[in-house]
């Protein structure tokens, strides 16, 4: 069995062009895959298509050497772009191997151990900023279903807040509190927003509304200051999905200050490297969340992951509250039930993607988050240069 050809489709949502890869072998197997970096669609789509060429007659089987070829030898760092276009190929040389062998990925990542998944909502809170929105649409998330939801309630800050902002961004949090009740896993999403001195100061504000963690409240390329804000924080902190290698995670486990990590399938260049991570990660007697910010493909291949790590404490879906017509994308897409997500047993991915439905909704480049943006919650999706 060889690679015979990779193709791209760019589907336009309104708020972030997400990017789907198909490969196919010579013997007519297809596997598909996903690439989507926010505001880079079309970027990630090249990307792959200059990637395609090292693997074109390769074995799909041959993950580690694939990934090799496609991260190693070309010799660059692209960062995101790169490893996400690396993963978009290998996920769906995944594909195509549990289509083979008519087994679930997770089959050949270790076996299942959960049946099904605990979820989080993000993308519910879609509206003005103020508090009266977050609570009621925080009780329609619960009333769905859901034991957890995150939310940025910043707005456009950055590094720093005025006194107003940083009250209205606490009486969002409390806000939220009292829509959920006492039981309701609230998670607080930074953005990468603040200076650690900031952050310190609001995961003390925050503290008494019981948040399970507070998200990348500083960017990531600084480990020390990550660590340093950790160690001070009176909330939990999560992070890693900007982290694009296993070394970085190493980096940051070393200082054993966070213990909730956020693997990102895409940006570490696809589900091999990403189970590495979690094992790393238990290691250190950590658990994992996977991020999942982008299309239905990215649901399916963290689904895999979660269904195979023993360490996995909840996963993040925006599928319910992104466009309806996301759910006709695939053949098999997933829903939440009673706040969990039952683990698929399909060959493979455990979904197909259908293009005639991918063609409607052609690339768009003003679609993107805008998170410095005021109004970015409403994702309108059509950004303004």
């Amino acid at each position: 069995m060889k690679i015979s050809k990779i193709d791209t489709y760019v589907v336009g949502n309104p708020w972030k062009n997400w990017v789907f890869v198909t490969v196919e072998t010579d013997d007519g197997l297809v596997g598909v895959g996903e690439g989507t970096v926010n505001a880079f669609g079309r970027t990630a789509e090249q990307a792959v298509r200059e990637l395609a060429p090292h693997v074109l007659g390769m074995d799909p089987f041959q993950i580690e050497i694939l990934t090799q070829k496609l991260i190693r030898d070309v010799y660059s760092e692209g960062g995101h772009i790169h490893r996400s276009a690396v993963c978009a190929i290998e996920v769906a040389c995944w594909d195509i191997i549990g289509k083979a062998l008519n087994q679930p990925i997770y089959n050949f990542l270790g076996g299942r151990c959960h049946q099904r998944v605990r979820a989080y909502a993000n993308g519910w809170y879609r509206g003005d900023r103020t508090p009266e929105m977050f609570h009621a649409n925080a009780r329609k998330v619960v009333e769905a279903g859901y034991t957890a939801l995150k939310f940025d309630p910043f707005g456009a800050e950055w590094r720093i807040m005025d006194p107003y902002e940083e009250d209205l961004s606490l009486d969002i949090i409390a806000a939220v509190r009292d829509a959920v009740g006492p039981k309701v896993d609230i998670l607080v999403e930074g953005h990468n927003r603040f200076s650690p001195s900031v952050a310190v100061k609001l995961s003390h504000r925050m503290a008494p509304y019981r948040p399970t963690w507070f998200e990348e409240p500083i960017a990531h390329q600084h480990v020390a200051a990550l660590a340093e804000v950790a160690r001070q924080s009176a909330v939990p902190i999560a992070t890693g999905e900007s982290l694009s290698s296993s070394h970085q995670f190493a980096e940051l486990l070393a200082t054993n200050t966070v213990s909730i990590l956020q693997p990102e399938i895409h940006h570490l260049g696809g589900l091999l490297n990403a189970k590495k991570v979690c094992a790393m990660v238990d290691a250190f007697y950590g658990v994992v969340a996977p991020h999942n910010a982008q299309g239905p493909v990215s649901t399916a291949m963290c689904l895999q992951l979660a269904a195979c790590t023993p360490n996995f404490f909840v996963q993040e879906i925006f599928d319910e509250f992104n466009v309806a017509w996301e759910q006709d994308l695939v053949d098999f897409p997933a829903y939440v039930v009673d706040g969990y997500i039952e683990i698929p047993d399909r060959p493979g991915l455990g979904v197909c993607l259908n293009l005639d439905e991918c063609a409607r909704y052609p690339y768009e480049g003003s679609y993107y988050l805008p998170l410095f943006k005021p109004g970015w919650e409403k994702r309108e999706g059509t950004v303004e240069p």
